[in-house]
């Protein structure tokens, strides 16, 4: 199950190594409005376990025959900038809250769905590179990993995301109650093919 580097038109998407500590660090500060952490010795100490562990973790699920789940960096193809970071995430939340699951699940229950994740730096938003970025790793998971649906989630004013979702054919669905506060809005993807 371990995932290639996927290649679009202007970005490739491909595993993070140790050499883009520093890279990765300012986009996740920047895209994640913190700027106070950008320049943190102890924040950059933190991230480079989190990109350690990152690392290690393609070869140890792919061992496993487990989801590839983790990060990867989305690289333009013209510069070999990176830009950002798209990955899969195991998704744990209360989507009986959502219509798509309404009455098949319990209103409050966690339930497991593979989800998505993207961040691009601000200076680079608003060019479709996330939206780019994401549709190969949703291919990827139809196609080659066969799932039968993906989600992503985020917050009520994160238009932005929102968008991403649609570009991507997603359905956007929202949370009806207050409850959980994490839990607000879900882009869902069935696969087309089955």
């Amino acid at each position: 199950m371990d995932v290639p580097t996927l290649e679009s038109t202007r970005v490739l998407v491909r595993k993070l190594t140790d050499d883009d500590l520093h890279a990765i660090h300012a986009v996740l500060c920047a895209a994640f409005d913190e700027p106070e952490l950008a320049h943190d010795p102890a924040a950059l100490v933190e991230r480079a376990r989190w990109l350690q562990w990152t690392v290690l973790a393609y070869e140890q699920l792919a061992k496993l025959h487990q989801p590839p789940y983790g990060e990867r960096a989305i690289v333009l193809k013209a510069t070999g900038e990176l830009i950002g970071a798209v990955g899969y995430v195991p998704c744990l939340n209360q989507f009986g809250r959502a219509p798509t699951w309404q009455g098949r699940i319990p209103l409050a229950a966690n339930v497991p769905e593979f989800g998505m994740f993207w961040a691009i730096a601000p200076a680079q938003q608003g060019h479709g590179y996330a939206t780019e970025a994401a549709r190969l790793l949703v291919d990827y998971a139809f196609n080659e990993l066969h799932l039968t649906r993906i989600v992503a989630t985020t917050e009520y004013d994160n238009d932005a995301s929102m968008s991403v979702m649609r570009k991507l054919g997603m359905r956007i669905e929202k949370n009806q109650h207050d409850e959980p506060f994490w839990f607000q809005v879900v882009g869902v993807m069935e696969n087309p093919t089955q």
